[in-house]
């Protein structure tokens, strides 16, 4: 009899086990290569601020999963299925962070990428014949795209977050320059109509980098002006999980690790 009642209560605390690691909310990151640069371990030198991100939170209450890849615009993250891959696992309760817009400004029909989006957050559309897929493709304007994103999560009950891109390594007369009139401002847009979270990595990381020097950010670009080391990109995970603290009546940042 005693056996049973244990194999009963051992039974019972896998069940429980079980409910609850289905019920732990998931951070859901999708971006660029800025994001997660290659393997997201860092096998080039190069590293993106989501591969950090883990190390902020309390993984036994969240998970945290980076589906950043390198070389995707807003558009083809959604045109090669990879937002599909979330959306059949997102739930409420759960968060998706993004930010693209480093490639979105690049061609938009050819055999090479393929990639860009119509600029602007309007309901643009341009119908091509992909060069690269050889598909038939409507595509859409940068806003339509973060929009369709922002609003998919949010009828699954998750939280969105808008993040701007990231800013590269380009300095004009001692200031970084910044996207304020293209894509930072269009994210943002986005963020306000929507009604997501937005945090603005474009301003907060340039002024970061001001504070810090064009000397001593270079050491953050070992390559070219986009893609930062590992020092640079720990920096900007940081950053992004400050802004996390500071967004008004957002749950996520309860989960955040205390140092």
């Amino acid at each position: 009899m005693k056996k049973t009642y244990l194999l009963f209560f051992m039974a019972l605390m896998a069940f429980s086990f079980t409910l609850f690691k289905k019920d732990k909310p998931t951070i859901f990151i999708i971006g660029d290569s800025t994001v997660r640069n290659g393997s997201g371990k860092g096998s080039d030198g190069l590293w993106g601020w989501g591969s950090f991100m883990d190390q902020h939170f309390d993984t036994t209450q969240i998970s945290v999963e980076n589906h950043a890849i390198g070389g995707r615009s807003s558009r083809t993250f959604l045109t090669e299925g990879r937002w599909d891959k979330i959306m059949a696992k997102l739930k409420k309760g759960d968060y998706v962070i993004m930010q693209f817009g480093h490639n979105d400004g690049g061609a938009i029909n050819d055999t090479s990428r393929a990639r860009g989006s119509i600029k602007g957050i309007g309901d643009d559309i341009q119908e091509i014949d992909n060069m690269l897929t050889k598909k038939h493709e409507i595509v859409h304007s940068y806003g339509w795209y973060m929009r369709k994103y922002v609003k998919e999560a949010q009828e699954k009950g998750a939280t969105p977050i808008i993040c701007s891109l990231v800013p590269r390594n380009v300095w004009k007369e001692g200031k970084v320059e910044r996207a304020t009139q293209s894509y930072a401002l269009w994210a943002k847009q986005i963020a306000e109509e929507t009604g997501a979270y937005f945090i603005d990595l474009n301003e907060v990381i340039s002024q970061k980098y001001e504070a810090l020097g064009q000397d001593e950010v270079k050491k953050f670009f070992p390559t070219d002006h986009t893609h930062p080391n590992y020092k640079g990109s720990q920096l900007t995970a940081s950053i992004v999980v400050e802004q996390i603290q500071g967004l008004k009546k957002c749950k996520l940042k309860k989960f955040v690790q205390a140092k």
